[in-house]
Order: structure tokens, then C-alpha cells, then sequence
């Protein structure tokens, strides 16, 4: 953790002299800007009840984890309407038991890897262009990570195309969608059945087109996905596997003079996902051959995804805001990129520090009700092993339930420090094992 922690001291003391706020007063600001984030997570669960064991369990021992990212955010204005970004980052450490066995999984900065080492790698390199349309008045975007001080027209058509992750331009919401400021579970942090197109770390080469107006916005994309189920290469061949994803948002203020936001994502998957049915009925048709399960890696295309996700978020008073996500896939294939939810649904609040005189403090209660398609069910039950599950078989199924709280307070400008409990029953759909307690701290540095 040698060099995660030299980049946060980095991040410290090195930023801030370089990267100080542009005057956003003119149009001469600074056609650049630099920014600079760490998060650290320690984890600890304790021993919790398991009847049995897998190779993809949770292990119910008692276990503590600690994570760590670094990223710079670094940013130039090429010409009017125009900008390239590129995000270097350091990821190191690694999630309870290698990142298996939880199909929500508590930590949002976990990256299934083998080993926890620090490893630097180029997380973003994005070009965007940025097109007013009409004569409106012209908004300022502040200079921000990823975003150079510009005037654009709210009125606009843009286009980004480079490594990102889709993530950061779809299934916004204001109150669930940051693992490194609010909660901390995958299945908070976005919808837990939209199994987006990523390689390990999340990231994916894409093209998005965005229509945006006052009220509405409309984006579209496709993205590469991985050749294998989470794995760290990506396929290129589009006309056989890609991503594609759709997203209309409408904002207004639906409880007068408090802002809200509701949108609906549709997407379609395409990649060499096995077939878990098919998986199944070979594998029963000759018990002796495990490998018949394997629905991870195939040579072959024609794996497919489809689901939908609904998300919306509403301040209700100015220091109380409310959010609820329903998603759904289909789940006859693999799940290949993101998580093993087939259903989710996610309500929740957010409560403002403001009420205790704590302005730049947040505290945050959320329910994530997770489950899977009747085929993912008999694939577990066979004894299959997904990406991130597997208990050996599946003698009672539930479905997934999580309730998480934080308390997130600001130190001092640009220093945060959480404290967040998770409660797991049913840990990978499993009745027969948990629950699981989850305690975590996390500091966050950014500049």
C-alpha cells in the first residue's frame, strides 16, 4: 500500500499549489484545469452462521478488508465547444474474500483482481464536443473534475467518445450514486440490474451521443464489453458484441420549489455469455463433468442482456431528499459485467447536516432488495459458479436484502471521513447462510 499512500499524500500537498479555482469571471479563464481524489475503505465483518460452503462464498470466518483508489482528473479546452480529459489512477487492496460472495457487495471501490497490490493504470481518456443549438441564455459549467470552466447553452447536443465509464453519464441520481462520498454498496451505487458494459475496473471504450434542453435530456450509447465474464479485455468486434444503451431524464421541480429528477434506461447487451439453462441440461445430462456449468468464458458469441431501470430523485424539503431505483433483466444469460442481480429495488432518503447546523454533513438510509431469474436460480442450485457467486448448490433461495446507513462528515474543506453500517440477510440469495454484519470507515481527499 506504499504507493496508494505516497498518492494520497500527493493529492495533499502537491494539488493544491497547482490546482488552485480558476476565475470563473471571464472568458479568458484557463483553457485546463487539474484535479485530484483518494478514498481509502476499511471493512470488517464478523463471523456469521453458514450451513454451508462454496469456492465463491462469503467466508464466514470473521474478515477485514481495506481498499484504496487514487485518481487525477486532468482536463483541457481544445477549441469552442471542445475538450479532452485523462484520468491516470492507482487502485490497491481488495474486498472480503477476494470480492466473492455478496451479490450486492459492500464496497463500491472494490475491484475484482487477483492481486491487491497497487497498480496504476488509465482509468479515462475521453474526447467531448459540446454544440449550442438557439439563442437561449448561457449557463456557466465551473470548472470540476472532468469539466473545464465553460458557457454552453442548455440547449445542446454533445458528443464524448474515448474510455469512460458509462456510470458517470447514465443512471445519475443525486442522493445514491457515489461509492466515495455517499453509500457504499454496488447495488446503491447504481442500479443493480443494468449489467453495464465494463472491464474489471468498470471502465469501457464508448461513443455517447447526448440531446440535452431545460428540462429533458436524452443519451445514447454503445460501448464495448468484456470477452470474458468480468474480465479485464474488452471485445472489439461490434457487429457481434457491444453494449447499447438508452436513457430519456426529465427534471422539474414535482413538489414546488424542490428540485426532482425521474429517468428510464433501457439496455440491450450482446457478448459470449453462456446460457444458463442450456449450462444446466448439459450438466445433468453428464453429472460428471463440472466444466458443463461454465457460463463465464466461451469462444462462441450470441450471450445476450436486456433490461430496464427506473430511477428517480426528489428533494422533499430543503433538508430532506428521497430516491428510488426499480431494475430488471431478464436473466437467461450470464451476468457478464457488473453484478449477479436479476431484480432490484432500492428505495431510500438522504438528510441534510443543515438540520444540526453541520452544512457540507450528510446522513443516508437505504433498502436494496435484491433476486435472480428462475434460470439463475437453478444454475446456482446445480452447483454452477458465477463471477461473483457460487455456495456449491442453493438449497434455499431468498432474495438479497440489504439495509445500509452512513454518516458522512466534512473534516475541513476537500477532507471527508464516513462511518456506514451494512446488514446482509441472505447473502447470495442463500437462506441457509448470514446474516452478515458489515462495518466500514472511509476517508475521502479530494482537490
Amino acid at each position: 500500500m506504499k504507493i496508494a499512500a505516497f498518492f494520497l499524500a500527493l493529492c495533499i500537498s502537491v494539488v493544491p499549489a497547482i490546482a488552485q479555482e480558476p476565475d470563473n469571471s471571464s472568458d479568458s479563464t484557463r483553457p485546463w484545469n487539474l484535479h485530484c481524489q483518494s478514498t481509502a475503505v476499511q471493512q470488517y465483518h464478523p463471523s456469521f452462521y453458514a450451513l454451508y460452503s462454496g469456492p465463491n462464498s462469503l467466508h464466514n470466518s470473521g474478515e477485514e478488508a481495506l481498499t484504496m483508489t487514487g485518481t487525477l482528473f486532468a482536463g483541457c479546452r481544445l477549441w469552442p465547444g471542445g475538450s479532452i480529459y485523462c484520468n491516470p489512477e492507482i487502485a490497491g487492496g481488495q474486498g472480503f474474500s477476494g470480492g466473492y460472495g455478496i451479490a450486492g457487495f459492500p464496497n463500491g471501490e472494490v475491484e475484482r483482481v487477483g492481486d491487491p497490490a497497487p497498480v496504476l493504470y488509465l482509468a479515462r481518456f475521453f474526447i467531448r464536443h459540446r454544440i449550442d443549438l438557439g439563442d437561449r441564455t448561457i449557463d456557466t459549467l465551473t470548472d470540476a473534475a472532468n469539466q473545464v470552466w465553460e458557457k454552453v447553452s442548455p440547449d445542446n447536443i454533445t458528443f464524448t467518445a474515448g474510455k469512460i465509464a458509462l456510470p458517470d453519464m447514465f443512471d445519475n441520481n443525486r442522493y445514491s450514486h457515489d461509492p466515495r462520498m455517499q453509500f457504499f454498496n454496488w447495488s446503491l451505487m447504481d442500479a443493480g440490474a443494468w449489467d453495464y458494459p465494463a472491464d474489471t475496473r468498470g471502465y469501457t471504450y464508448a461513443f455517447v451521443t447526448e440531446y440535452n434542453l431545460a428540462q429533458w435530456s436524452f443519451r445514447g450509447a454503445i460501448s464495448a464489453v468484456s470477452t470474458v465474464a468480468n474480465g479485464p479485455d474488452l471485445e472489439f468486434h461490434w457487429g457481434e458484441a457491444a453494449g447499447y444503451t438508452l436513457e430519456a431524464e426529465y427534471r422539474d421541480s414535482f413538489i414546488h420549489g424542490h428540485p426532482g429528477a425521474v429517468r428510464v434506461l433501457l439496455y440491450d447487451d450482446f457478448n459470449r455469455a453462456g446460457n444458463y439453462d442450456q449450462a444446466v441440461d448439459a450438466y445433468e445430462n453428464d453429472t460428471a463433468d463440472k466444466s458443463l456449468l461454465n457460463v463465464n468464458s466461451s469462444p462462441h458469441f450470441g450471450g445476450k442482456k436486456a433490461g430496464f431501470d427506473i430511477n428517480g430523485d426528489q428533494e422533499i424539503t430543503s433538508t430532506l431528499g428521497a430516491f428510488l431505483r426499480l431494475s430488471w433483466n431478464d436473466g437467461n444469460y450470464a451476468s457478464w459485467e457488473f453484478a449477479e442481480i436479476d431484480q432490484s429495488v432500492t428505495p431510500g432518503i438522504n438528510l441534510s447536516g443543515s438540520l444540526w447546523k453541520r452544512n457540507n454533513d450528510n446522513a443516508g438510509l437505504a433498502l436494496a432488495i435484491n433476486g435472480i431469474s428462475p434460470a439463475h436460480r437453478r444454475f446456482l442450485e446445480a452447483g454452477g459458479l458465477g463471477f461473483m457467486l457460487g455456495d456449491g448448490t442453493l438449497l434455499h433461495y431468498g432474495t438479497e436484502n440489504i439495509l445500509e446507513a452512513y454518516y458522512q462528515a466534512r473534516i475541513v474543506a476537500g477532507i471527508y471521513a464516513t462511518a456506514d453500517y451494512q446488514l446482509v440477510v441472505n447473502p447470495a440469495y442463500n437462506e441457509d447462510r448470514g446474516p452478515v454484519n458489515v462495518f466500514s470507515g472511509r476517508v475521502h481527499v479530494e482537490f
